[in-house]
């Protein structure tokens, strides 16, 4: 698998890194055994970009990677690359309680984190949401030092807006933003990307199939479980469902005339925005992982670019990406 690099002073990753959030939490239960082996054949694949948070099933996602690591080969376990999420607040019923960047909760969560993840230091550590809170370069300096001890190799952010990029790169080297993006979320592309690509940080892009929404596979009568975080997404809801599904239609005529899925030419098109971005991939399961890998083998000319944007032009989706309370939570949207 080729590989792409993460900021100018970060690690080279696989093209294509896996998201393992959705096998813990957000889209309803997922079956441990299988989650493991879908890790397995990932790096089985050549992935080495495992992304988590720890607020995933109050770390349950950390200490399912950590027994999937130790159960993989050697060879594969030494190739695996961590990036974790921390910050999040959790009640005991799952209720969000804001987010902390204070120094001393950054060194606390990490402590938890290295733990259940089972290894000796995290490659990419991130505050999972901007803490208003907490002046940025206090959190980014706490990571800093966990980096001077060891204990972090790298810096990243996650969902930060330009300023706070600037102002974060300008306290410690920072080699990646993680933020959403796909064909039906792009606001990115209007001042974030032109920062990182200046300052020469790297994207690693959650989302790329809009949790599922246009994967191919998502139906306008699913059901879906009360813990799903899709049940209360705007962009799943009524209208706004019919009329992004209908944009999928018009994405699935073009993916049949190249003979692949919808999910695969949506994968690619991230992969087309360019060498600095590394999509993760959300699968759950062998079977949508290998159709996911399978977005490498796909090539997009400018024709095919060209038809892909007048089917889903930016800005084309209906609904927020997050309910009006999660929006005020990102900075990237400020």
């Amino acid at each position: 698998m080729e590989t792409r690099p993460l900021g100018t002073t970060g690690p080279q990753v696989s093209a294509l890194g896996l998201g393992c959030m959705g096998m813990s939490a957000v889209y309803g239960t997922a079956d441990r055994a299988e989650s493991i082996a879908t890790i397995h054949a990932a790096l089985e694949a050549g992935v080495t970009l495992l992304d988590t948070g720890d607020f995933y099933g109050m770390g349950h996602n950390e200490m399912l990677i950590g027994e999937a690591l130790r159960s993989a080969p050697a060879a594969r376990r030494e190739q695996a690359l961590t990036s974790v999420k921390f910050g999040a607040l959790r009640g005991p019923d799952g209720e969000w309680g804001g987010v902390d960047g204070r120094p001393a909760a950054v060194k606390n969560f990490a402590a938890y984190s290295l733990q259940r993840l089972g290894v000796d230091h995290i490659d990419v550590y991130r505050i999972a949401r901007v803490d208003p809170g907490v002046p940025i370069e206090e959190t980014v300096g706490a990571i800093a030092e966990l980096v001077e001890k060891g204990y972090v190799r790298h810096i990243g952010l996650s969902e930060a807006g330009a300023d706070t990029i600037r102002r974060a790169a300008a306290t410690a080297p920072v080699v990646d933003l993680q933020i959403e993006y796909s064909l039906i979320s792009r606001s990115l592309e209007q001042s974030i990307l032109p920062t990182t690509r200046e300052l020469g940080i790297s994207i690693t892009a959650y989302g790329v199939l809009s949790r599922g929404l246009i994967s191919g596979h998502y139906t306008r009568d699913r059901r879906l479980a009360a813990n799903d975080f899709r049940s209360h997404s705007p962009r799943f809801q009524g209208e706004n469902l019919d009329h992004n599904l209908a944009l999928v239609d018009s994405l699935r005529k073009i993916a049949e005339q190249k003979g692949v899925s919808v999910a695969q030419i949506a994968i690619a098109w991230v992969l087309s925005r360019g060498e600095d971005i590394v999509p993760l991939i959300g699968a759950r399961t062998r079977e949508r992982l290998t159709e996911s890998l399978g977005a490498l083998d796909v090539t997009l000319d400018d024709a095919d670019l060209t038809a892909i944007e007048a089917a889903v032009p930016a800005d084309a989706a209906a609904g927020e990406r997050y309910a009006p309370a999660q929006m005020a939570t990102l900075d990237s949207e400020r």
